[in-house]
């Protein structure tokens, strides 16, 4: 009898249960209407901060000293901006997630971890805008075309500096311990040129109960890093499709088209913003022109709702990415049932039999299905793959 790739997906996604479907459905599209309510609070968020005027006092009083300005009144409304959406953000970050188990994390390490990630988020995101209004002040009408390139030269400091700066704020980073996980993918590494010692486990239940592992960093940074979740709940062949797929993405280079596509989008995003604002900060009662630190909140505003807009699109890049990363898993490690029962955990938080439209909108990964059958078509084309991913024990 032939191998039928539709029928082995099928067995891999009802696998789950119907129970566990419905589950993930709920979680899914509760998440797509998380992002359209998203938008309707930072609307009232950016009307309370507007109304307040204390982004416009503190602006006044620091008139003639633009640097000084740009930095402290970016502070402020990005501090009042994380405190006015905190209940929204407990309820969607926290609560919801515990709510689908999704999360085991106690409320008092989530608000330390949340307190310091807004502090990090506060500074770092003043000295972005120190350097937005700069450029608004030194280009001219042309600034916007410059800010792609402020845009990218942020994203690529963060992913050099985030493993090394700020991931081990948030988690425990170890070296994977020596056995048949980590010989294994020492060689992963070595083909994707990754040091042996750049590879670990870290404490990602602490948390999510997410089915995780990452390749994070570039250049001396980069870093094979595994949650002890995939680590503890797969078998040491999921564990090396897993690793394949992530190890795809650091080989292909999508760190890098990511980092083009972004700040492409960003250049079109203050083209509009430079072009609309001098409306929006009106409907929003505010007398505030672009180059005016004072109107953060609202370009902060439309940022979120550009942001919602473009979403189809960034996702479209991120899918893509995703799929040619399973392509290099299937072609590298050659482990199409490790692959498919590892990415059937993942269902569990990605309802993953979306429709079509569904998918394309709010999906940045491909569906699990999709994923599935593409695995499935793989071990049809190549029937002597030697894939034990059900047989093996846990690693």
């Amino acid at each position: 009898m032939s191998f039928d790739p539709a029928a082995a997906t099928a067995a891999y996604i009802d696998s789950l249960g119907p129970e566990a479907l419905a589950k993930a459905e709920a979680y899914t599209v509760g998440g797509h209407w998380i992002l359209l309510w998203g938008v309707l609070v930072g609307a009232l968020v950016t009307w309370l901060i507007v109304r307040s005027g204390l982004p416009d006092r503190l602006q006044l009083r620091l008139r003639g000293k633009p640097v000084r300005a740009a930095f402290l009144v970016s502070a402020l409304v990005l501090a009042l901006s994380s405190l006015l959406t905190l209940p929204w953000t407990l309820y969607t970050d926290y609560f919801r997630m515990k709510a689908y188990g999704r999360t085991s994390q106690p409320l008092g390490d989530w608000l330390g971890q949340m307190a310091l990630s807004t502090a990090i988020s506060i500074v770092l995101g003043a000295l972005f805008f120190l350097g937005l209004y700069t450029l608004i002040r030194k280009a001219g009408k042309s600034w916007w075309v410059w800010s792609g390139g402020l845009v990218a030269a942020v994203i690529a400091l963060m992913l050099l500096a985030g493993p090394v700066l700020i991931e081990p704020l948030f988690n425990e980073y170890k070296p994977l311990p020596a056995g048949e996980v980590r010989t294994a993918l020492e060689v992963q590494a070595a083909k994707a040129g990754i040091p042996a010692d750049r590879i670990f486990v870290y404490d990602g239940s602490r948390q999510s109960n997410n089915f995780t592992a990452n390749v994070s960093g570039v250049f001396g940074s980069a870093r094979i890093a595994i949650s002890d979740v995939a680590l503890h709940g797969a078998n040491l062949n999921e564990v090396k499709a897993v690793t394949g797929h992530e190890i795809g993405h650091y080989v292909s280079g999508h760190i890098w088209r990511g980092v083009a596509l972004f700040s492409a989008l960003a250049m079109l995003f203050f083209f509009l913003a430079d072009r609309l604002f001098p409306r929006l900060a009106r409907l929003f009662g505010s007398k505030a022109s672009i180059g005016d630190p004072a109107g953060l909140p609202i370009l902060l505003f439309f940022a979120s709702l550009a942001g919602l807009l473009a979403q189809p699109i960034s996702s479209s890049f991120s899918r893509w990415s995703e799929a040619d990363a399973d392509r290099y898993s299937l072609e590298t490690v050659n482990l199409p049932d490790a692959l498919s029962s590892a990415l059937v955990k993942t269902a569990e938080y990605r309802y993953p039999r979306p429709g079509r439209l569904e998918e394309i909108l709010f999906y940045d990964h491909p569906s699990v299905e999709r994923r599935v059958r593409t695995a499935m078509e793989w071990k049809a084309a190549h029937p002597s793959t030697p894939d034990t991913a059900r047989d093996e024990g846990g690693s």
